[in-house]
């Protein structure tokens, strides 16, 4: 079959790799009609998640069943399913008490209690290196869906791939953001990030009767599409932290705002200082992201982080954190825990998604796809791609 093959950082190939084939009782192969490309995918891609061996990327993704391992009773040959991102087995400990992220089963590798940089890691994902499982991902033209008879959810006939498609992360991932601020109606959310994860986290924002939707973001034609598509009010990060917890502040009559949502993770745009800074402390990108997060809650407020953050940061706001009050929230998004009732949502017409799409390519121009969206070029939001092409 034909498949996006991330070779080393920034080296990404559409190449012919071997057909999957079923391992366990509990998997499905599945006829892959739709996928994308995600922000976490560029951590791969950057060199920021290490991986050293070829591996299919990918972890939004969905299709039509091909194969049933005898194990799976809820699905069938034929079926079209859209499939949550984490890998996770849907009866232990963690998957019992709806965060999947945390499964202890499907990582057996790297799982522990501890959360450490290379050991210890959670639980397995599609696609997203051999520290999380060393799943194969969906940016191919067929993947193993492992605990099939658990994550996969059929998706009703009326609804085309595309209305779809971001129920597998980031939507979801954006609702969490959201749900763990325990938004009420009336607050005021600040987003971090005008990306795809922060363009969802709005319209999650908006669905929940939000008062005021603030998104940040250093471009402002993501800032547009995302007023566009949300009617949120925008701010442009030009300057520096100070100059936009100060308008959120403004906005919030001095307070901030009750929720923030961190949507930008380790690698945002940086400053040679800021670089260098990284490199001398031994860290991976930078927190200034969060830590303007943290300044522009009000306190006793909420920041949930939904970008990834892989390894220890020197001087994390901690006296900030507890002078404030601050609740602060963060990790993988519990997806299987959201997607039934975002798909009601969905299917009754509620929310759109596929608004945010800008570019839709042939799997054969992944390398073209990955470039693109890294530079944010072209006014690249969101990369859907044909596997069949």
């Amino acid at each position: 079959m034909k498949a996006a093959l991330i070779k080393g950082p920034r080296n990404i190939s559409y190449d012919t790799v071997d057909d999957p084939t079923i391992q366990d009782g509990r998997d499905i192969i599945l006829k892959v009609t739709a996928t994308a490309i995600c922000g976490s995918d560029l951590h791969l891609y950057s060199g920021g998640i290490p991986q050293v061996r070829p591996m299919v990327m990918g972890h939004e993704f969905m299709g039509i069943v091909e194969e049933v391992g005898k194990g799976v009773n809820n699905l069938k040959r034929g079926d079209r399913v859209v499939v949550p991102f984490p890998v996770a087995c849907g009866h232990c400990f963690f998957c019992q008490h709806d965060v999947p992220g945390n499964c202890e089963n499907s990582n057996p590798e790297h799982y522990g209690p501890e959360g450490g940089l290379v050991t210890e890691k959670g639980g397995g994902l599609f696609g997203y290196s051999d520290l999380y499982g060393g799943y194969d991902g969906g940016q191919a033209q067929y993947v193993r869906v492992p605990y099939a008879d658990y994550g996969p959810r059929i998706v009703p006939e009326n609804l085309t791939d595309e209305q779809v498609l971001f129920l597998t992360d980031i939507f979801p991932t954006g609702y969490t953001g959201v749900d763990w601020g325990e938004l009420k109606p009336g607050q005021t959310v600040a987003i971090f990030g005008a990306g795809p994860v922060g363009i969802m986290a709005a319209k999650s924002a908006i669905l929940r009767d939000a008062g005021k939707v603030i998104i940040v973001d250093t471009l402002q034609y993501r800032l547009d599409k995302a007023a566009q598509l949300t009617g949120c009010h925008t701010i442009l990060w030009e300057d520096g932290a100070k100059d936009v917890v100060a308008e959120i502040r403004d906005l919030t009559e001095g307070r901030g705002a009750d929720v923030c949502i961190e949507a930008v993770g380790f690698e945002p745009s940086r400053n040679i200082l800021e670089k260098a800074k990284a490199v001398i402390n031994f860290e991976a990108g930078s927190v200034k992201v969060l830590e303007a997060c943290m300044s522009a809650v009000r306190r006793s407020g909420y920041v949930s982080v939904l970008g990834v953050y892989p390894t220890t940061y020197d001087n994390f706001p901690i006296g900030q954190f507890f002078d404030k009050g601050i609740i602060l929230r963060g990790g993988q998004a519990p997806a299987h825990k959201y997607i039934d009732m975002l798909m009601g949502y969905v299917a009754e017409g509620k929310v759109k998604l596929d608004d945010i799409i800008t570019h839709r390519l042939p799997l054969s121009q992944i390398a073209h796809g990955y470039e693109i969206f890294n530079k944010k070029e072209d006014d690249c939001v969101k990369v859907v791609l044909d596997p069949w092409k």
